[in-house]
């Protein structure tokens, strides 16, 4: 891994450290919050081995469509869902339900740091 890709993921750690339990981000919206160079599938790479991080609620990435895109990065079948579901979001067929009722956004919640 190149030197700036660990610090873009360690970035990329430190925005999903903050993402309050029971709300939900995408890949997108972190990338956008961290610079336009910066693209979601970059987060997603970022986010691969995350799920096994102490302290980094990866669960709580999803695709732009709630889609849980990640979830087979996870221990277990639906572990991903039975997490989001135990903080009071409802999946259905892998994709949060009123995703916009959940939906957290680092660019509106968190101070500029880039």
């Amino acid at each position: 891994m190149k030197p700036e890709n660990k610090n873009f993921f360690q970035k990329v750690y430190e925005v999903s450290k903050q993402i309050p339990y029971g709300r939900v981000t995408s890949y997108g919206a972190i990338a956008r919050y961290l610079g336009a160079a910066r693209s979601a599938r970059m987060v997603g790479w970022a986010m691969n081995g995350a799920g096994k991080m102490e302290g980094v609620p990866a669960h709580r990435v999803v695709n732009r469509k709630g889609l849980l895109t990640g979830k087979h990065h996870f221990d277990g079948t639906n572990l991903m869902q039975q997490l989001l579901e135990n903080e009071g979001l409802e999946i259905r067929d892998n994709q949060i339900v009123d995703l916009e009722k959940y939906f957290w956004d680092p660019a509106k919640e968190l101070p500029y740091e880039n």
